[in-house]
């Protein structure tokens, strides 16, 4: 079903939900076949408008803020599971209250706030909080430090010297999370590396949280490793393991349009400037960084084509992106349509220098537009004061 993206509004984050339900089907029946739990991250994905839509097919979702918590609380109806590296004296009682597991980053804050779980679950045993551990393994194949929990002197996780040769009283779950759009065979080394610091240590554990990166809706990716490597965690060790992929259920599934405002000549270079910002919209372009790619457009410069960099409405100097080539030259008021844009990237928008944020909107399966949400003057001063 192909889309007119030239009569959407621009910028705007367009989900194609047929492709959301795909990744979500897939990803259901990795579940079902390994027997484990797969949650929705919502550091990668936290449109709320779709989790109608996520709730068909996953069971939980994990929070890394009490802000998200509650966005899980409302939308999806679950008590979340929640990983926060510290938590804060004044919002614990409340992160209590709204998850179903806790994992802390550090023996200090579970010592700091065992008590308090403890209680908890005696006056509510219907709740029971399932408290765990980060654990850090010591190894990651994740290329960007900025992206990477492993790095000497990282903060994330507990090494193994930290320990004893049992879990803490109350700990019940082990946590690590080391991947970054990884495949399976990225796990399985990483695995190792697990079982060889905390091998006798999952064996106390009733369950382990395998946290994110494993991008099971990527093509190519093999699946049947992923559900054999969790089935014999299962077996081994005889715990519950728990997957919360941030990319793999966001993978592909949506847009981000923008329009051409100008054309420039800077020294020689034909630079297209955007209603879209790589520094406030698209910032993991720059952070990562990597090139997005763009609908009918030539990934990298072609002899003999036009060739633009794009860059976006920001003051930033450094809020462009090149260069890109297409059949026909560029044209003020042309759309430009980037690729693969609905997770992290949405969740990561600003306003720096007041611009928009971009409007959001699904593309349903029956071959129409709903605009979810626009913004303006009061979304940008609401961030300040």
């Amino acid at each position: 079903m192909s889309i007119d993206f030239t009569t959407l509004p621009s910028p705007c984050f367009v989900l194609e939900e047929r492709l959301l339900r795909q990744n979500l089907q897939l990803i259901k029946g990795v579940m079902d076949e390994a027997g484990c739990q797969i949650i929705l991250a919502l550091k990668g994905f936290s449109m709320f408008s779709a989790f109608p839509i996520v709730k068909e097919y996953l069971p939980g979702a994990t929070a890394s803020s009490l802000n998200e918590i509650k966005l899980i609380n409302e939308y999806l109806g679950y008590p979340s599971h929640t990983y926060i590296p510290a938590y804060k004296d004044n919002e614990f009682d409340e992160v209590l209250v709204r998850s179903s597991h806790i994992t802390f980053n550090s023996l200090s804050q579970w010592s700091r706030f065992k008590d308090k779980v403890s209680a908890y679950n005696a006056a509510h045993p219907e709740a029971n909080v399932s408290c765990g551990i980060r654990v850090n393994p010591q190894y990651s194949e994740v290329d960007t430090d900025m992206y990477n929990p492993c790095v000497p002197g990282s903060r994330l996780g507990v090494t193994r010297d930290h320990f004893g040769e049992t879990l803490p009283e109350g700990i019940e779950g082990i946590h690590f999370h080391t991947l970054c759009e990884n495949g399976s065979d990225v796990l399985e080394r990483t695995l190792e590396a697990l079982e060889a610091r905390f091998g006798d240590l999952l064996h106390q554990a009733k369950w382990l949280n395998m946290g994110g990166g494993h991008l099971m809706t990527r093509e190519g990716y093999d699946i049947p490793k992923l559900i054999q490597l969790v089935k014999r965690l299962k077996e081994k060790y005889q715990l519950d393991v728990i997957l919360e992929p941030g990319s793999a259920i966001a993978w592909r599934t949506g847009y981000l349009t923008s329009t051409v405002l100008d054309i420039v000549n800077s020294q020689g270079i034909e630079v297209a400037i955007l209603d879209t910002s790589f520094a406030a919209h698209m910032p993991d372009t720059l952070e990562m960084p990597y090139k997005p790619r763009i609908l009918g457009a030539y990934h990298e410069p072609q002899v003999g084509k036009p060739t633009y960099r794009l860059g976006g409405m920001t003051c930033l100097a450094g809020d462009f992106m090149g260069d890109y080539s297409f059949d026909q030259p560029l044209e003020i008021g042309q759309t430009l349509v980037f690729d693969d844009m609905i997770h992290y990237t949405m969740v990561k928008t600003t306003t720096f220098n007041g611009v928009n944020l971009p409007s959001i909107g699904i593309f349903q399966q029956n071959g129409t537009f709903k605009l979810v949400k626009e913004y303006g003057y009061d979304s940008f001063k609401d961030r300040l004061s």
